[in-house]
Order: C-alpha cells, then sequence, then structure tokens
C-alpha cells in the first residue's frame, strides 16, 4: 500500500514488512538536492513505522541513478553514462540523513549507477544488480572530484587499493566484476531484479527487528559523522576544480563527446 510520504518523483509502497521507495525520473533518475532530500525523508518515515523492517531502493527507467541533474533536460541521446558534476552542500547534508536512517536497505540496480548515482547505491546496506548494471566513479575523467560521500563508502566496500583504481581511472565496472571486488552483493537477470531484492529484504525482516536495528546501528557506528566530514572536504576539491582549465574541457568534451585534452591548468 502507498504510504503518506509518496511524491510524484518518489514513490512509497509498504507491502508486509518490506517497504519500497521508488525513485521516478526516467529515463536516468538525475538527481538534485529535492529528489535525495525526498528519498530521505521516506527513509525517516518508514523508520517511525513499527511493522517495517526493511527498505528496497527502486528505480523507473534505464538508469539506477546516472548522478546529478545539472539544470535542464539532458541531450535525448543521453546514455546515462557519461560523467556529471556534483557538489552541494545541501545535498550532501541530505546524503547523510540516508546514512542516519535506521531501517537496513537493499537497492535494486538495474541501470547506470553513475558518479553521485554510484554514491547513492553505495549508502544502502546492500546491492543487487542486474547484468545491465554499470557502476563508475568517473569524476576524474571530468576533471573534478569525487562526491557524495565516496571517500567512505567505497573504500569500505572495495578496500583502499581498488577505491584508489576506480577513483584515478574513472572506468566502467560491469555487474559481474562489481559483484566480484564487492561492490554488489548479487548478479541476477533483469527480469528477476526486484524478486531477488525482495528475497533479501524478507530474510532481513524474518530476523528480530530489534536486534536487527541494533546491530545496524552498531555497525554503521560513526558512518553518518564521516560522511559529513569526507563531504565536506570533497565540496572544498571540488569548489576550487571548478574554476580549472581541465574542468571546462572535461565538460566540453563531454557535451561534445570528444576525448578531453587536459593540461594541469
Amino acid at each position: 500500500m502507498p504510504v503518506a510520504n509518496s511524491s510524484h518523483e518518489v514513490s512509497v509502497e509498504v507491502d508486509g514488512h518490506i517497504a519500497t521507495v521508488e525513485m521516478h525520473r526516467p529515463p536516468h533518475n538525475f538527481f538534485d538536492v529535492d529528489l535525495v532530500r525526498a528519498i530521505a525523508d521516506a527513509y525517516h518515515a518508514l523508520d517511525a513505522e513499527p511493522d517495517v523492517r526493511a527498505i528496497i531502493l527502486a528505480a523507473e527507467g534505464r538508469s539506477f541513478c546516472a548522478g546529478a541533474a545539472l539544470g535542464g533536460d539532458p541531450a535525448p541521446e543521453d546514455d546515462g553514462e557519461t560523467p556529471r558534476p556534483t557538489g552541494n552542500p545541501h545535498l550532501y547534508a541530505q546524503g547523510a540523513r540516508l546514512m542516519e536512517a535506521g531501517t537496513p536497505v537493499v537497492a535494486a540496480v538495474q541501470g547506470a549507477a553513475i558518479g553521485g548515482g554510484l554514491g547513492l547505491a553505495l549508502t544502502a546496506d546492500f546491492r543487487v544488480a542486474a547484468p545491465e548494471a554499470r557502476f563508475a566513479a568517473n569524476f576524474a575523467r571530468l576533471g573534478f572530484h569525487h562526491g557524495f560521500g565516496l571517500t567512505v563508502t567505497l573504500p569500505r566496500l572495495v578496500g583502499e587499493q581498488q577505491a584508489l583504481d576506480l577513483l584515478y581511472t574513472g572506468r566502467r565496472v560491469r555487474a559481474e566484476e562489481a559483484l566480484e571486488i564487492g561492490l554488489c552483493d548479487a548478479v541476477v537477470p533483469l527480469a528477476d531484479l526486484r524478486d531477488k531484492a525482495r528475497e533479501m529484504a524478507q530474510e532481513i525482516a524474518a530476523s528480530a527487528p530489534l536486534a536487527v536495528r541494533s546491530i545496524r546501528k552498531t555497525m554503521r557506528r560513526g558512518l553518518a559523522d564521516a560522511f559529513r566530514l569526507a563531504t565536506d572536504h570533497e565540496q572544498v576539491e571540488q569548489d576550487w576544480l571548478r574554476q580549472t582549465n581541465d574542468f571546462r574541457e572535461g565538460v566540453r568534451a563531454m557535451a561534445e563527446r570528444t576525448t578531453p585534452n587536459f593540461t594541469a591548468t
């Protein structure tokens, strides 16, 4: 059944002990502060529902989340896998609220989780992916610094060396490699994605809910504070890089779909 926190861009459905929070900005679900706030509001409202024991975070459309909305509509040929800059203290404050929520979250990743969209996916406890899923922290290819707390969440999952590889190169990771390195927890056919996410959520919901929340609180202790500290620094780095020729060149190359010529200026 729908709950009161549903909106036209973020819907909330509760079925038994499982809630589904779904983004509705197809095809690529580019986010802004309002969208992330709506997700955080939904999480915190569901925390107050005693019958809800797990959340599925899902998205309508081709991509899970392809990064930040830059203003205006993306080009019709936008594939959802082009690097898009993010960086906004209000946005990151809402991201920290995602980390503070108390109910376990399983993200169902059907397509691209790129840039800040990867950061959003990594705020969940688990990620189940379709073979069509792609993961990338490709900020450096835009001449930009990563954001959305990836400083904390990415190495926490894949280790320092893998995180450096992904951040320095900005390379795209397919679902099977994501499973191998710990970026996702299961890969299933696209048609089975929501069912698999629900199966994982139901396994969580079968345990004692007070114990699960207590364990989650312990395991994520300090994570929201670390996220805030990380995003504060990420914001500083993003602010000065945004003024560079390399960033302008990265944006130009992105818009024209050409190879950038970076000059370290």
